[in-house]
């Protein structure tokens, strides 16, 4: 795919995609959604890619939905008059990266709002710039939170912080997202490029993909369990999988002879054989 809203560069093993609007701040449409589920598609496929940064061209990182079309820009009746069903383009964007294979890291670099925030939610980690704001701001648009965010935000931040930025709709700042646990830092703008990719090239430098990809799904999955069982389970498959396997090999004896390790298994062909253990719920 030949894209013209964001942009994809892999140096080093590390994919950044970059919202490539910066004349409106990065709005969303409807060619970006396409854009960045396809740009995941591309890095899952990548064995070469070990980790994703996403960050915005310019002075914002995503100022939400495109609204060009002014009032009936979220009017969807035709879709739901000619009998197909509505899905919301943000949400389809986070199932996407909820289901990543690589851990994504957001480099949120200015003003975050709607869909710009609630995109960053199922990204494993993120990080701020001084500048940056963000806002939940749908209910001042006389919407509702999307994006699946009503799932993630409560999980990422308990429910009354939830509550009061998607109640309220106010914009604020870095600092307070950061009081929130929103974001796991807040930088001077010059230093958050060079911040997150100094935590990927950690990850990429130093553990097994393969491992890496199994513990996210675990991880975030896991989140929906009612009962520690189930991550027992999993745990437990995940564990006689992987001690067998050449990367455990590898982790251990790279540790006892004091050297960086060489791990050489890839996740799109040596996943273990269990996986997925789970289903995707039909829409």
């Amino acid at each position: 795919m030949d894209y013209t809203e964001i942009s994809y560069e892999v140096a080093d093993r590390i994919l950044t995609i970059t919202l490539d609007r910066p004349d409106r701040l990065n709005p969303f449409t409807h060619g970006m959604h396409i854009e960045l589920i396809d740009a995941f598609d591309q890095s899952d496929a990548d064995d070469e890619v070990r980790a994703v940064i996403v960050t915005g061209r310019g002075r914002g990182f995503c100022a939400g939905a495109d609204l060009q079309q002014g009032g009936s820009t979220f009017d969807h009746s035709e879709t739901v008059t000619s009998g197909q069903k509505h899905r919301d383009e943000g949400g389809l964007v986070s199932l996407r990266i909820f289901r990543s294979l690589k851990p994504v890291i957001a480099a949120v670099n200015g003003p975050a709002v709607g869909v710009g925030v609630t995109m960053t939610l199922p990204m494993d980690i993120r990080l701020a710039a001084e500048s940056a704001r963000f806002g939940f701001v749908f209910a001042r648009r006389g919407l509702v939170p999307e994006a699946a965010s009503s799932w993630f935000l409560p999980r990422l931040v308990g429910i009354s912080r939830a509550t009061e930025w998607t109640f309220t709709g106010r914009v604020f700042p870095a600092a307070e997202a950061l009081a929130g646990g929103l974001v796991r830092s807040v930088h001077p703008d010059e230093e958050l490029l060079p911040t997150a990719y100094a935590l990927a090239r950690e990850i990429a430098d130093n553990t097994s993909a393969v491992s890496v990809s199994r513990t996210r799904q675990m991880l975030w999955r896991m989140l929906g369990e009612s009962h520690p069982m189930a991550a027992h389970r999993v745990d437990s498959d995940g564990i006689n999988a992987m001690g067998s396997s050449d990367d455990a090999r590898e982790g251990v004896m790279s540790f006892l002879e004091k050297r960086p390790p060489a791990f050489t298994m890839r996740p799109t062909k040596d996943m273990p054989r269990f996986y997925p253990w789970f289903d995707e719920p039909e829409f």
